[in-house]
This record gives C-alpha cells, sequence and structure tokens, in this order.
C-alpha cells in the first residue's frame, strides 16, 4: 500500500516534512462546526444569564453584598460570570469538535466547567471578603448549568435531525482498507446516521479483483493517490480500515501529506464493538498500545445497580398499581377465557431459569396455535414475529404497542430476577445458549435494554444478539440511566412494537 504517491507543487520546507500545496489557506474542509459553535456560545451565554436573572427575581437578598452598589452588581451577574463561564467552557474542551453531536464527553465537560466555576467563585468570593447569599451562588451555577445542559440537549436534537435528513453537519468518508474490513466500518457508521459519518467512497489496498462480482454500497477504486480521491469525490475525512491501520510507516506519512489539507485521519481498528471507557492507549518507545480492560461486572457500581432496581421497582409497583388494576379489568374484559398475566419460563443470569411476569396479550392456546403459523414468521434466530398474529386479542394489541404488557416485570425486579436494564429473557425452551449467546447471562435480563432502544422487533435476530453482547461487554450504571432515558422516547413513538 502507497500513500505517497501525490504530485507536490512545490518543493517541501526545511523540516523534511512534505506539505501538500492544495487547499494551503483551508484549515479544515469540514466547517459544519463552526457555526455551531457560535450558536452554542450564544446559547450558553443566555443560559448563564437567564440563570443570574431567575436567581435575582426569585431571591430578594440576591445583592446583599453589593450594597448601594446595584451597577457593580449587574455588571458581575450578567456580564463578568456569564463571560467566566464562556471562558471555563471554553477551556474544558466543551467546544472541541470531536466531541460535539455524539457521545457524553460534551456533557461530561459541561459538568466539570460547573465545578471549576463554583470553585473560582468561591475563592474570588473568599479573597474579596464579599458577603453573597449562598442560596443565590448555588442557584446562580447550578441554574446556568442544568440551563446549559439542556440547550446542548436540544441544539444535538437539531443536529441529528439535519444530519438524518439533509446530511449537512456530517462528515464525508473515504474508506482505505480491503473490502471486508472497509465494508464492516461502512456498516458500523451507518448504523448511526446521527453519528454525522457518511462513506462516500472505498480505496481498496489489495487491488480490484477483491471487488469483483461484489455489489457495494458506495464506488469503489484502487491504486488511486489517496489525497486526489478526497478531492474528486469531495470528502473530508480518510478512515484507514483494519489491518490497513497495522503499517506504522504508512500510517504515518500519510498523517504527514495531510498537515495543511484540511482533511482528517481517523483510523478503524479490528477492535470493534468495545466503548471507549474500556480502552486506553499506552504508548510505549513510540508504539500506542491498545489496552482493554475487563467488563466491569461487580464492584460499588453493580451494587449501586441492585440498589437502583429493588428501590425503582417496588416505588414503581406502588405508583402504578392503580394503573395495573385497570389494565387487569380491561384484559378479563377484552378476552375472559384465559388469567389476567402471562407466566412462562425464561433464562436469567447465570442460566438460571425464572418465570417472567407479563400481562396476557395472547389467546389461551396461542402457543398450540404457533406450529401452524412458523410459516408466517418474521423474525430470525430465537425470534417469533408477526405483525398481525392472530392470536393477539384487541387489548392486547393496545398493550404491546405502548409496551404496558411489561410493566408486572417490576416483580421479577424487585425479587432479583431481573433488571431494569440488560438483554431481554429469551424463553427457556428455545436453545441451550451456546456460543456468543450464551455470553447474555453474564447479566441479569432486563425489561429493557440496547436492543429494545435500537429497533425492538425490527431488527434481525444477529443485529439483537450483537446489541445485547456490546451492552454486557460495556455496561455502566451511566449507560443504564441513558437507556431508560431513551425507552420513554421509544415507547412514546411505539417505534418497532408489534
Amino acid at each position: 500500500m502507497r500513500y505517497d504517491s501525490f504530485e507536490w507543487q512545490e518543493q517541501p520546507p526545511r523540516n523534511g516534512v512534505p506539505r501538500s500545496a492544495w487547499t494551503r489557506s483551508h484549515r479544515r474542509v469540514s466547517r459544519w462546526h463552526r457555526p455551531y459553535i457560535a450558536v452554542l456560545l450564544v446559547l450558553d451565554y443566555a443560559c448563564a444569564v437567564l440563570a443570574s436573572w431567575l436567581a435575582v427575581t426569585t431571591f430578594e437578598q440576591a445583592g446583599a453584598g453589593f450594597q448601594g452598589q446595584e451597577g457593580v452588581f449587574n455588571l458581575v451577574a450578567y456580564l463578568a460570570l456569564p463571560t467566566a463561564w464562556l471562558i471555563v467552557l471554553w477551556g474544558s474542551g466543551s467546544y472541541d469538535r470531536r466531541y460535539l453531536g455524539l457521545g457524553s464527553d460534551e456533557f461530561k465537560r459541561v459538568v466539570r466547567a460547573f465545578v471549576v466555576v463554583a470553585a473560582s467563585v468561591s475563592f474570588v468570593a473568599f479573597a474579596t471578603k464579599t458577603d453573597l447569599s449562598r442560596a443565590t451562588v448555588g442557584s446562580v451555577l447550578v441554574g446556568a448549568m442544568v440551563l446549559i445542559l439542556l440547550c446542548r440537549y436540544g441544539a444535538r436534537q437539531v443536529l441529528h435531525v439535519a444530519r438524518r435528513r439533509t446530511g449537512h453537519g456530517a462528515h464525508r468518508m473515504v474508506l482505505v482498507g480491503t473490502l471486508p474490513e472497509a465494508l464492516e466500518v461502512y456498516t458500523a457508521v451507518t448504523r448511526s446516521p446521527a453519528a454525522g459519518l457518511i462513506p462516500v467512497a472505498i480505496h481498496l489496498t489489495d487491488g480490484y479483483a477483491a471487488a469483483r462480482g461484489v455489489e457495494t454500497p458506495v464506488p469503489v477504486y484502487a491504486g488511486r493517490d489517496v489525497l486526489a480521491l478526497v478531492r474528486e469525490v469531495g470528502a473530508d475525512t480518510i478512515a484507514v480500515c483494519g489491518s490497513a491501520s497495522a503499517e506504522p510507516g504508512e500510517l504515518r506519512r500519510l498523517a504527514w501529506q495531510l498537515e495543511g489539507t484540511g482533511v482528517d485521519l481517523v483510523v478503524a481498528p479490528q477492535l470493534t464493538d468495545i466503548a471507549g471507557p474500556r480502552v486506553h492507549i499506552r504508548p510505549i518507545e513510540g508504539l500506542p498500545l491498545l489496552h482493554v480492560e475487563e467488563p466491569t461486572l461487580s464492584g460499588i457500581g453493580w451494587l449501586a445497580k441492585n440498589l437502583l432496581d429493588r428501590v425503582a421497582a417496588a416505588a414503581g409497583l406502588l405508583i402504578l398499581s392503580p394503573l395495573l388494576l385497570v389494565i387487569a379489568i380491561c384484559i378479563r374484559v377484552s378476552d375472559p377465557k384465559g388469567p389476567v398475566f402471562f407466566r412462562q419460563p425464561r433464562v436469567g443470569h447465570e442460566g438460571r431459569t425464572f418465570r417472567v411476569w407479563k400481562f396476557r396479550t395472547m389467546t389461551v392456546d396461542a402457543e398450540e396455535r404457533r406450529a401452524t403459523l412458523e410459516e408466517l414468521n418474521e423474525g430470525d434466530g430465537m425470534l417469533f414475529k408477526m405483525r398481525e398474529d392472530p392470536r393477539i386479542f384487541p387489548m392486547g394489541k393496545k398493550l404491546r404497542a405502548t409496551s404496558l404488557d411489561e410493566l408486572p416485570q417490576l416483580i421479577n425486579v424487585l425479587k432479583g430476577e431481573m433488571s431494569l436494564v440488560g438483554p431481554r429473557p429469551l424463553p427457556a425452551d428455545d436453545g441451550d445458549y451456546l456460543g456468543d449467546v450464551r455470553r447474555r447471562l453474564l447479566v441479569r435480563p432486563g425489561i429493557t435494554g440496547l436492543w429494545q432502544v435500537s429497533g425492538r422487533s425490527e431488527l434481525s435476530w444477529d443485529e439483537a444478539v450483537r446489541l445485547d453482547l456490546y451492552y454486557v461487554d460495556n455496561w455502566s450504571l451511566t449507560y443504564d440511566l441513558a437507556i431508560l432515558w431513551r425507552t420513554i422516547w421509544v415507547v412514546l413513538k411505539r417505534k418497532g412494537a408489534y
């Protein structure tokens, strides 16, 4: 594989590092982040000003330390403090384009900025012996943080909509590597249009012969100069895939060539479905080693998850008991021939079998009639799914569409057989869970999970297993809370529910 075939239009500088004359004046080909950052700056400043105004109007003693100096107080509250927020947010990297639009790093940096601003305000007040209302200061700082986080979240949703519908605010990528490696990266990055990564071409490192007779989602090239190809297809990012990234000399020379061109270089190693917190780069004598930590399935975080499950399940059953009673009555009226609840053996944590609680949504002879419907099965693997299943009675369809039939599983959570978040429990008679599928049993099954918030019944069995295994390998309490939040919107949209 050769990356250094680019035709230079001028002599390299004395430092020996060749610089491309192409688009020398452009620091960055992709510029979507500039107006986006400008919008964030305005929103963040407005949030800080709004937080100050709300605190001043709420607390009568807001300016107690500035008696007779209302002008100074207003200057501090509406100019100095909001400006300090912007400076600290910038210094914490919350405007770094690498963290905008995806992941939790952007929000974590806002919280870090809050800690710095709070510490700085406390220090200044102590050093100047200014008498400040603690309630006012606390409400200003916490209010600003909350408002900034909300605005950031709203801006991110607008960006995601723009990426999905128009492709604006996205990066156009050229994938470099062998065909299987490039297609794997293509599949991964296109699963989430909100990520803003759009592959537009594949550059094969092993020649055209590897792609002969294979249909590809984007044009395939080989034997071309990579930078010339990037310019031709209008890309702004080069993604080096799999084994192609294992050639450090060539990869280093490509990085040199990209200096000054405004084109980003990303490396997609063969290590897939491993989340960032488990991966650490440890350089040894110039060799960057990726160290992969084991999944955290014990410890304080795991105990906190168990405690949260039990407390939330008990509270949920207590609060929702009137709704559960109404649903039970509706099931009796809609199909009086069977019981209210459906209990079926499922495989749980470490292979232990338990009986799951659900509101019954099918007729009492549903299991016997399944054999006659196998030819109409729309699912695969261990799943049996039909969009128009004749075994579901009218009230059952409503319960499934709204996911209310899952609420009795709070009983399983309270008993410790299930969790709020985890892989879905599968029937005990659908196989012995060999191979990769068995790894799902390392954690307790959940009422909701990554599978449910990513498509539910619309996903294939292989994709569902991949998502469940990703959850097992990358579990965290923060991830659980994020999935619970996403579950609310998925249920409201009734996405993939049938």
